[in-house]
């Protein structure tokens, strides 16, 4: 990269936000960090602060803002707490802001960065799950630029750089399958959250290693790349592809298939996305396809993982009802993780609550967050009926 960019990390203390700073730090000249942002962790947005020499810290946690505040007293950094906070934070204007705040908390903050009509790295799911067409109206309206950070969507973006995706004939998501691929349905009835969250590839969160587990992130991910990649429906698709080696892949009508490779790091796709239509160094080892092997691929089993029928019915419907299942499967999930629920429990609930709400599509993001809530207060009560 030529000159020093702006910068501001919103979820800095994630796994998305720790491997951003990672490459940040490897190139510090390169970058001008202005704001960082945690939900709770103060003391480590803190260190993290300090280290980049933040322009401003804002904690989510109101309760966590006096210990922001101290440990950063005397260093001139800016500090802050709140949702409100976070969105004016988000706002202020950079050449890149890193969205990885998780669940629909990040909603308001992402959609304050896409106003600016800067470069948006995008790592929050709900964004586009939840408030697809709000966010890409808004994309539009405001010049912004969107870049996809999870795995598979920045293959897709990379494979579909130079072409015109009028070309295009098939879009494929690859998914590992996560730890219970190869479990029988007995198996999967009896599984523990701490089985669940013991992805085979990636080192990720409990709430998105149990969403790789049911393949609710596969399906996700694929109304994420239904708005973000305007080819239909239609001609996106899902495959099982344990070694996570292969991350994506578009198939152009001449019968030409161009695939995305890389190691499971996210820090592949970070880079991408930070350095932007330029590329940059990660520390990453180099891809040893000799050592590997092999690469295998086979079709997902909805019988077993019903997930991505259920997102893919949810795309089909639109409206109001993705959010639906985003907030249903979060509930879900959490249930799952308390021991409140079994596994097989979680798709479940999940469809019965699409089943029982339908609420009209929403028109703008507060009209999503309160789908949200209803979605999430329904999913409560159906459990507690149950």
């Amino acid at each position: 990269m030529s000159a020093q960019r702006s910068l501001s990390v919103l979820g800095a203390t994630g796994s998305v936000g720790a491997s951003t700073l990672d490459l940040v730090r490897r190139e510090r000249e390169n970058w001008s960090v202005v704001a960082l942002t945690a939900h709770s962790n103060a003391l480590e947005l803190a260190r993290l602060a300090r280290e980049f020499s933040a322009e401003i810290a804002v904690v989510a946690d109101e309760a966590r803002l006096p210990e922001l505040r101290e440990a950063l007293a005397g260093t001139g950094i800016e500090v802050a707490g709140g949702c409100n906070a976070l969105i004016e934070v988000a706002g202020r204007g950079v050449d890149v802001t890193v969205a990885a705040i998780v669940g629909c908390a990040g909603l308001a903050p992402t959609m304050a960065a896409i106003e600016k009509g800067g470069v948006i790295a995008l790592a929050n799911k709900e964004a586009l799950v939840s408030a697809g067409e709000v966010m890409t109206a808004a994309v539009a309206k405001h010049g912004a630029t969107l870049l996809p950070v999870d795995s598979e969507h920045n293959a897709i973006f990379q494979c579909l750089q130079g072409n015109d995706v009028a070309h295009v004939r098939w879009i494929t998501l690859t998914a590992s399958g996560g730890p219970f691929r190869d479990w029988s349905w007995e198996q999967l009835c009896a599984a523990t959250p701490a089985q669940a969250i013991k992805h085979p590839n990636w080192d990720m969160g409990a709430k998105i290693s149990v969403d790789s587990a049911t393949m609710f992130n596969k399906g996700l991910e694929l109304i994420e790349a239904h708005h973000l990649f305007p080819v239909g429906l239609d001609r996106l698709r899902i495959i099982v592809h344990p070694q996570s080696i292969v991350h994506s892949m578009v198939e152009y009508r001449d019968g030409s298939t161009l695939a995305q490779l890389g190691p499971s790091d996210m820090r592949v796709p970070i880079a991408s996305a930070l350095a932007w239509p330029e590329r940059m160094n990660t520390p990453c080892d180099p891809l040893d396809l000799a050592a590997i092997g092999e690469l295998t691929f086979r079709m997902p089993d909805e019988v077993r993982f019903p997930a991505t029928r259920l997102a893919r019915d949810a795309a089909h419907a639109g409206g109001a009802i993705p959010a639906v299942l985003n907030a249903a499967n979060e509930v879900a999930v959490a249930a799952f993780l308390a021991g409140q629920i079994s596994f097989t429990r979680i798709a479940a609930q999940v469809e019965d609550v699409l089943n029982t709400y339908m609420p009209v599509p929403p028109a703008s993001l507060s009209d999503v967050l309160d789908v949200d809530s209803e979605a999430r207060q329904r999913a409560r009560e159906l459990m507690e009926a149950a």
